[in-house]
């Protein structure tokens, strides 16, 4: 499982979910790429928390949902680097309301930033990939896309949209040997849940099987794994890291 000498790049990792892969990643010798919108403070922490344990990392602002400004981020990357390994695509954004209520612009932000960022990266990817004939691609999906939820028919259509982007471009680059799959979280101690009310979660952990929230390592474990040599027989996939609170 060597990860020596590899490129990651990993949207919204400056927090949460994403900031824990940025930091696996990153342990494990890749040199890791960390893109946000907002925090500079926070991935500026995630960059000197990967130096500090030897690794290599840098950060960089940018808009997913905004195709120019994915290009104009990866065209001098590519040129600089020459290769991109993994592409991580986990920045996510939650507008949530109830249908009748909610407003075009929140169903628009939803879904531009957590699919079209998504799609945005992908294309910006794909042909360098290609030509290496490798490369690992994976999307950062939710339960939510999978049983879909009351409040978050945004979240949940952008959600259940990657998954069906990882198999259909799973279909087209499989033959160059790239990998394309997806990871669908439960309920996950981030910033997200962090408001969430503590007997809330009481709640929610009795419908989880293995009695838990999950942790952002959680996720990590399955990135890096799926990442991984020993993954390079496994694509178009969701996989479900969710403590068993859904079982498809």
């Amino acid at each position: 499982m060597s990860f020596q000498g590899k490129v990651a790049i990993v949207t919204g990792g400056s927090r949460g979910i994403g900031r824990a892969i940025a930091l696996r990643l990153g342990g494990l010798g890749t040199r890791v790429l960390v893109n946000y919108t907002a925090n500079e403070k926070a991935a500026l922490e995630v960059k000197e928390t990967i130096e500090k344990n030897g690794g290599t990392a840098s950060i960089h602002c940018f808009n997913v949902s905004s195709y120019q400004a994915v290009q104009d981020f990866f065209g001098p990357v590519l040129e600089e680097l020459g290769r991109i390994d993994i592409l991580v695509n986990n920045a996510g954004v939650t507008c949530d309301g109830l249908l009748v209520r909610m407003k075009e612009e929140d169903w628009d932000r939803v879904l531009d930033v957590n699919l079209k960022g998504a799609f945005n990266c992908i294309h910006a990817v794909a042909k360098a990939m290609m030509k290496q004939r490798t490369g690992r691609i994976i999307n950062i999906s939710s339960v939510i896309g999978a049983m879909g939820n009351a409040g978050q028919a945004n979240y949940a259509a952008s959600k259940a949209g990657l998954m069906g982007l990882t198999r259909s471009v799973a279909r087209e680059l499989a033959p160059r040997g790239i990998c394309v799959n997806a990871i669908a979280p439960g309920y996950i101690e981030s910033d997200m849940t962090a408001a969430i009310p503590e007997e809330i979660k009481k709640s929610l952990s009795l419908q989880i099987p293995l009695g838990r929230l999950g942790t952002p390592e959680d996720i990590a474990d399955a990135v890096e794994f799926l990442s991984s040599d020993k993954a390079g027989y496994i694509t178009g996939q969701v996989i479900h890291v969710n403590g068993g609170m859904f079982m498809g």
